[in-house]
């Protein structure tokens, strides 16, 4: 009984304090916080620099300005997106597509080597693809309409064609003005004011030529021709694209180029736009796959074969005819070089 009574008595000491020593500690903690907020006690911390303020004012200028100078008369048709899926067809083998990357050549494998340029002219049956003017999603899918939207939007850049070694690079207002020409002021009668023209009242207004995308008849594009000694195999690669416009030179017509492109700069973007197929839908192919296998109907203009004055073939052969046979007499003989690397 006794031993009961003091388990009792020890348990009632111990509730009693332990209030106590809870307040104590709150006491303490409370007392540890007014020392901590007491002026000259606080800890100071640097404050983090404001972010710098980017004026995008300009930027946004630039880009509506060049967006306008390629929508006026019609030079880019601006993309009007479906509101409804435009197949029953799920998936989709261009959008996503990445083209391969070319083998490495190395200059101690360079055994032949010959830089051809060709023209490839929409007018020819095979070569009417490139003159697609269907519409999609992303725009218009005629070639040269992708060429100037990707150069409109800054992810290639155009250079002149004054020559094909890419020197002058251009801007997109450059070209506008070089396709539909700068625009003009002139007066004409003001027929609101001045409905039956009696009053002679004139107003001011600015014309600019309309785009026709029949007047480019072809591209020109520039080639390597490389035998590779390490795979014995001869290798083309595309080094640039040219739109060519028919031009009024020397009191006639000739084709001239417009702007050049890098070609592997565009390449990226090429295969993820689909070529049109004139014979089935279903397997249409990329752009990019369209160059790389050279589907297409082309001929020679200049080569870097017997030409020690580096001059095109209208230079020293003026009959047309004569010049196609000078383009398969230079095919002909690159073909014939391979050919001989082999024994039998």
């Amino acid at each position: 009984m006794k031993r009961v009574i003091g388990y009792l008595a020890l348990f009632l000491s111990i509730s009693v304090l332990m209030p106590e020593v809870g307040f104590s500690q709150k006491k303490k903690a409370s007392a540890r916080k007014k020392n901590t907020n007491r002026k000259g006690n606080t800890p100071t911390v640097a404050e983090a620099p404001p972010a710098p303020v980017v004026d995008s004012t300009a930027i946004l200028a630039a880009q509506q300005q060049a967006m306008d100078s390629t929508t006026r008369a019609g030079l880019v048709p601006k993309a009007v997106k479906s509101m409804r899926p435009g197949t029953t067809v799920i998936g989709d083998l261009v959008a996503e597509k990445t083209p391969l990357a070319y083998d490495i050549l190395r200059i101690d494998d360079q055994v032949y080597k010959q830089v051809l340029i060709k023209d490839i002219m929409i007018y020819e049956k095979m070569n009417q693809f490139f003159h697609y003017e269907g519409e999609d999603d992303n725009g218009s899918q005629s070639f040269f309409f992708i060429l100037l939207q990707h150069i409109r939007d800054g992810d290639v850049t155009a250079f002149s064609a004054d020559n094909d070694r890419f020197t002058t690079p251009l801007t997109i207002s450059d070209i506008a003005k070089d396709i539909t020409g700068t625009a003009q002021t002139i007066e004409v009668p003001d027929m609101d004011q001045d409905p039956d023209g009696t009053k002679g009242i004139m107003k001011t207004v600015t014309i600019v030529e309309e785009f026709d995308l029949r007047s480019i008849v072809g591209f020109r594009i520039k080639q390597e021709v490389i035998f590779d000694r390490e795979t014995s195999t001869m290798q083309f690669r595309t080094l640039g694209i040219a739109p060519i416009k028919e031009k009024d030179f020397l009191g006639g017509k000739a084709v001239m180029p417009m702007f050049w492109v890098y070609y592997p700069d565009v390449r990226p973007f090429l295969a993820k736009h689909e070529a049109y197929n004139p014979k089935n839908m279903a397997m249409r192919t990329s752009w990019e796959d369209i160059f790389e296998s050279r589907y297409y109907s082309s001929v020679i203009v200049k080569s870097t074969l017997n030409n020690p004055r580096d001059v095109a073939l209208r230079a020293y052969i003026p009959d047309p005819i004569h010049r196609l046979l000078e383009g398969e007499n230079i095919k002909n003989t690159i073909f014939d070089w391979e050919q001989d690397q082999w024994s039998y």
